[in-house]
């Protein structure tokens, strides 16, 4: 260890534990929630990449990106959504040779629908609550 650096204190590695038992709690709650509307956790994932992608529609490298994949795992999870009628191709107007994703009306429709019911932003705050006072903590 660093000579500048301390070892954490138990109350550090107590806070760690349940930053990630929060995070996690809220993942697994968010996946039952996709697998409730027939998407699996994976799929979800990438249609939030497409739809909340900074300057429109993102291509499959800028997808790769947002899920921390590489980009042929990227293409096969896009062919796949493609195929189950989620996503779409499109050229870039302005360059032809770049490919942009965007969503169908029916994973817009689904992605929406997990995104903005009351149930998921009850959870989104019930997870601010909980991390605001261990992020804090070290103030």
């Amino acid at each position: 260890m660093p000579p500048d650096r301390r070892p954490p204190t138990d109350i550090e590695y107590q806070q760690l534990l349940e930053f990630r038992d929060r995070l996690r709690s809220f993942l697994r709650w968010n996946e039952a929630r996709a697998r409730s509307v027939g998407l699996s956790p994976a799929q979800h994932q990438l249609l939030l990449a497409i739809r909340g992608h900074r300057g429109g529609s993102p291509t499959i490298s800028d997808v790769a990106e947002h899920l921390l994949i590489r980009h042929h795992s990227a293409v096969g999870a896009v062919n796949r959504a493609v195929a189950a009628g989620l996503v779409e191709r499109h050229a870039d107007p302005d360059d032809r040779r770049i490919v942009r994703l965007s969503l169908t009306e029916r994973g817009a429709a689904l992605l929406a629908g997990l995104t903005l019911t009351h149930q998921h932003l009850q959870e989104l705050a019930r997870l601010r609550d909980h991390l605001e006072p261990l992020l804090g903590a070290g103030d």
